[in-house]
């Protein structure tokens, strides 16, 4: 396509698409919204959430995407280092830790999580989708994980009572 007057603007010499300019202004906003992220994730981020949400209101199922969604929430918030899919003993890396990622699905009728504590992690980022698809989360050291209900190696606890470090 060439541009013109009709889908660009002349500056400095040379035609500038609207396209390009709003792409800047997206990137911008993502920047100042999530300063850690790769921002080429955001965009993949923002169409799953939005991919699973209007999935949602055409058929009232749910797609099996919110640990994809939570994980990736991590990588664009925190700068999560994802781990390949599968890798054994935790999700990813945040500088020298590895991190463990929970993400409470909007279907789910309690706010409670399971951890397993036989992984090797030493930070949990829990991340709450609601049935409004706003997404947010907490970050917190192993060891300052509330006391909770634990069945053998699995800790339950309940998103309210987690502070975000």
């Amino acid at each position: 396509m060439e541009l013109g007057p009709d889908n660009a603007i002349w500056d400095d010499g040379e035609w500038i698409s609207w396209d390009e300019i709003n792409e800047q202004i997206q990137y911008k906003e993502w920047r100042a919204r999530y300063p850690n992220a790769d921002l080429s994730l955001v965009s993949v981020f923002e169409s799953l959430i939005g991919t699973a949400e209007e999935y949602y209101h055409l058929t009232g199922r749910h797609l099996q995407v919110y640990g994809d969604i939570g994980e990736l929430y991590g990588a664009i918030t925190h700068g999560i280092k994802l781990h390949r899919n599968y890798a054994k003993g935790s999700d990813g890396r945040l500088g020298n830790d590895f991190v463990e990622v929970k993400t409470i699905t909007p279907f789910k009728s309690c706010d409670v999580v399971e951890i397993n504590l036989e992984r090797n992690f030493s930070k949990v980022l829990i991340v709450k989708i609601n049935a409004d698809f706003e997404v947010r989360g907490k970050l917190i050291d192993r060891k300052a994980l509330p006391k909770g209900k634990v069945r053998g190696s699995r800790l339950s606890i309940d998103w309210s009572l987690i502070e975000a470090a």
